[in-house]
């Protein structure tokens, strides 16, 4: 009661490691959803017992009345930290769109609701959407680069005659080549090739 439930539930998401889900905790939130419905409860309660003795809700300052601000306060409270708790989680299911990919690995999953996953599966969309109208992969590289081409060794087995943005190329296994960083970063994210340094 006043708000403690919505407290715990905030706690719950804030013990997390930052940037990482934990499982969605549906028991806390049920019960803050409950707690918030009792407050309900006796607002109405206390504003019916004030009209009912012909008291005036709105000058009157009784015990009632203070009794009900109390309840109404604690309302709120829990209403913020359940909007709290929602908005932190779609927070991190959107940026897990640009940590791990358009697609989730299914330990990720299994800690979403079908809410979340559905929240995910059109954030997605929208960025596939907006990647093919736009002609570029957002999710190449988060940090802009400083060179556009990069050095690469093929280390695993690439089908012959790829065509690149600017040439078709055979990928002999341990071969080197000089590419587009972005040609070659699908394969380096497959760990097909691998980026030489230095």
């Amino acid at each position: 009661m006043y708000g403690r439930k919505g407290y715990q539930l905030v706690k719950d998401f804030a013990s997390g490691e930052k940037g990482q889900l934990k499982p969605f905790n549906s028991k806390l939130f049920d019960e803050t959803i409950e707690e918030c419905r009792q407050n309900q409860r006796l607002i109405q309660s206390l504003m019916r017992k004030m009209e009912q003795e012909g008291l005036d809700v709105q000058n009157n300052r009784n015990a009632d009345y203070y009794g009900a601000l109390v309840h109404h306060l604690s309302l709120i409270r829990n209403k913020r930290c359940l909007m709290a708790y929602v908005h932190n989680r779609a927070d991190i299911v959107r940026d897990l769109g640009w940590r791990v990919g358009l697609e989730l690995p299914p330990e990720i999953q299994e800690k979403l609701t079908t809410l979340e996953k559905e929240y995910f599966k059109n954030h997605s969309a929208a960025i596939k959407s907006y990647m093919g109208k736009a002609g570029i992969d957002l999710n190449v590289d988060m940090v802009p680069p400083k060179d556009p081409y990069i050095k690469v060794r093929v280390v695993g087995d690439i089908d012959e005659g790829i065509v690149m943005s600017d040439k078709t190329t055979n990928f002999a296994r341990h071969s080197m080549h000089f590419l587009k960083r972005t040609d070659a970063e699908p394969y380096i994210a497959r760990g097909q090739m691998e980026e030489l340094t230095g």
